[in-house]
């Protein structure tokens, strides 16, 4: 459901040549009754490219799959997903609507949460920290692009002792691609060109995702400030998280921690000392790059991030979460290399 956004786009992509899948239903809003080519020219030549998009409904799902990918705005998903649910389907939901306990919905996604019963059971998809809960999992809520960096990047250092459970504060960076397809003015080329600009603060969705996850990674619950800016790209998401250093750690001890933490993760790539994230090395792939540095003059950890906010930060998470769910290689139908330059 979803498949005419960008996200719904990369998960037909990427599922298209799934060994162990079959894409039975492909559902959408304003383009139900067009096709899958007259929607993503780019994938006009799968099988797929003839079939016509269907409108967002249950019970025609429920009827044609097993498992079902929800590509849809905020606050549209959980709605549905009960029902879906109850007939035994696998939920991976690309939304919010599934990341946070119920009190928190009203402050920050502006709803009050219609199927609380499924916060509880929802699984935080975050494969590297949470794999072992995702086997099997009946609803797995994808994290958003912003948070999986940050919450990759810092939870092992506190966990490690390496940083303060003190608050951290986040900057970060995305491509246009990440505002979605709908036409908005903030998103026009003649809007972006040139232009960095903050948007949400401090009220962006996944200030308080970030803190979550890092609670459920660590059992620690620290403060996160986040400030958002879009910048004139079209993917791309990179993240610098500035954490209060513990007494005496060293750069080579942040980045060992990393390491130790990722070694035999497919899709993490740990920058070591003296190297620098960027964010185009993860163009087009299901990896994140991390790094982090000591800064011992200001007592300060930096921790930075990047992800395609399309892949690793959408489709692509959601994909190898399909896969731990499942029983599959995680690493199965999604692409590690990118293009480049």
């Amino acid at each position: 459901m979803g498949a005419s956004g960008y996200a719904g786009g990369e998960l037909v992509r990427f599922l298209s040549g799934h060994p162990q899948a079959r894409i039975t239903f492909m559902g959408a809003r304003d383009s139900a009754g067009k096709t899958l080519a007259q929607v993503h020219p780019h994938l006009g030549s799968l099988d797929l490219g003839s079939r016509t998009l269907a409108p967002v409904d249950v019970e025609a799902v429920r009827e044609a799959a097993d498992v079902v990918f929800l590509a849809l705005p905020n606050g549209t998903t959980s709605p549905l997903v009960p029902e879906l649910l109850d007939s035994g389907m696998r939920v991976i939901d690309l939304a919010g609507d599934f990341r946070l306990p119920a009190d928190r919905y009203p402050e920050w996604y502006g709803f009050d949460h219609p199927a609380p019963g499924w916060l509880d059971k929802a699984v935080y998809g975050l494969p590297e920290l949470f794999a072992e809960r995702l086997v099997g999992a009946q609803l797995i809520a994808n994290p958003g692009c912003y948070p999986t960096p940050v919450i990759l990047g810092i939870s092992p250092l506190l966990a490690a002792g390496l940083i303060e459970a003190a608050p951290v504060r986040v900057d970060g960076k995305t491509g246009l691609s990440g505002a979605g397809r709908a036409a908005n003015e903030s998103t026009l080329f003649t809007s972006t060109e040139e232009s960095i600009r903050p948007y949400r603060v401090p009220r962006h969705q996944h200030t308080p995702e970030m803190e979550h996850g890092i609670e459920l990674a660590t059992g620690t619950a620290i403060p996160v400030i986040f400030v958002p800016h879009l910048v004139p790209t079209v993917r791309g998401v990179l993240t610098t998280a500035y954490a209060s250093l513990a007494p005496g750690v060293t750069t080579e001890q942040l980045t060992d921690a990393l390491m130790a933490s990722y070694h035999s993760e497919p899709f993490v790539r740990v920058i070591a000392a003296g190297g620098m994230v960027d964010s185009k090395r993860t163009r087009g792939t299901n990896t994140v790059e991390l790094q982090a540095v000591a800064d011992p003059r200001t007592g300060t950890a930096v921790v930075v991030g990047a992800v395609d906010n399309l892949i690793k930060g959408a489709a692509g998470q959601a994909v190898q979460n399909f896969n731990i769910a499942n029983g599959f290689d995680q690493a199965t139908s999604l692409p590690t290399l990118a293009v480049y330059p």
